[in-house]
């Protein structure tokens, strides 16, 4: 079983307001949760209306199927047109299967 924790951080340079903050950061949250069925939660920045911090996790029986994962969920946030994904962490942990 693979385990896996990812930091994305964005920036959102057509953002005036922290209403359209949010407005652009649920959008993207929904859009992966729906798809994905991953955990996924804005983690940073609440206060600032051109960056946001967003984390996901998620677990699977292999590393490959998180990797694959990974990497779809990587191209929703790089195809975002309101947002551009400044830093991609993510941490993979191979557990007891």
């Amino acid at each position: 079983m693979t385990f896996a924790l990812v930091v994305a951080r964005l920036h959102l340079p057509g953002v005036r307001s922290l209403k359209q903050k949010r407005r652009v950061v649920k959008s993207l949250m929904d859009r992966i949760h729906q798809r994905y069925r991953v955990s996924i939660a804005e983690t940073g920045f609440h206060d600032t209306h051109q960056r946001a911090e967003i984390a996901l996790a998620m677990v699977h029986r292999n590393q490959h199927e998180v990797e694959r994962l990974l990497d779809a969920v990587r191209r929703i946030f790089d195809l975002q047109p309101d947002a551009e994904l400044t830093e991609w962490l993510p941490e993979l942990v191979e557990g007891a299967s």
